[in-house]
């Protein structure tokens, strides 16, 4: 039974995974404000907001390291323990991309994306943000599910994973009508390249969380 895992242990591991998601659904606005600062070019806090999400990524880094080295021993987890992982792996891969795009956004000076590109590129952003936010609420309704492991809560968890999935589709299409439009416009191989590996990046965020609610998905399974 579910429940017996949680009566023999104090804590348990989806509190610790959702602690991680909301370090993840933090960088989100420090993310998007700090995307507009590049983009508007009059804006001081671009590198002072990249430092903030390092800092969050490191963070995360140890509750997800904590959360490793307590994990239960034995037959006790309601789910395959390497499934649970490989979950928090995905969720820690979304920050990590978060911090990638913001250090390779500042390779080139502010202002380095094309203005034809802009609102496109905006748009990207705006579709992945969504994604990084829902991280907490599945792991929230994880917690729940697994304590009273009802069929209402099961499928409350079910629509967030489908929400994350409807996230990373709309991603998905915009990744790739921006890249067709960056080798349309742009004559410049160095400029063609910085813009689609940025986008490619931006991309893999919204792919990593898709990825983790995979894994939640297969944990409800039955």
């Amino acid at each position: 039974m579910r429940f017996s895992f949680f009566s023999l242990f104090y804590e348990s591991p989806f509190v610790k995974l959702k602690n991680h998601a909301d370090k993840v659904k933090e960088c989100a606005w420090m993310f998007k404000r700090a995307v507009n600062c590049y983009v508007e070019q009059d804006c001081e806090e671009f590198d002072e907001l990249t430092e903030e999400v390092a800092k969050l990524e490191s963070q995360a880094d140890e509750l997800k390291r904590n959360l490793r080295n307590h994990l239960p021993r034995g037959i006790f987890m309601p789910m395959d323990k390497f499934v649970f992982l490989d979950c928090l792996r995905e969720q820690d891969h979304v920050l990590d991309d978060v911090e990638e795009a913001l250090y390779w956004l500042s390779f080139k000076p502010m202002g380095g994306i094309p203005e034809e590109l802009v609102g496109d590129f905006l748009d990207l952003i705006d579709a992945v943000i969504p994604a990084i936010e829902k991280m907490p609420d599945m792991s929230e309704q994880a917690l729940i599910y697994f304590k009273n492991s009802t069929e209402e809560n099961r499928n409350k968890l079910k629509s967030i994973v489908r929400e994350v999935y409807q996230a990373e589709k709309e991603s998905d299409h915009l990744e790739h009508e921006l890249k067709k439009k960056a080798f349309a416009l742009l004559e410049d191989s160095v400029e063609i390249y910085h813009i689609v590996r940025l986008v490619e990046i931006v991309g893999d965020i919204c792919d990593h969380a898709q990825n983790a609610s995979d894994r939640m998905r297969t944990m409800i399974a039955r």
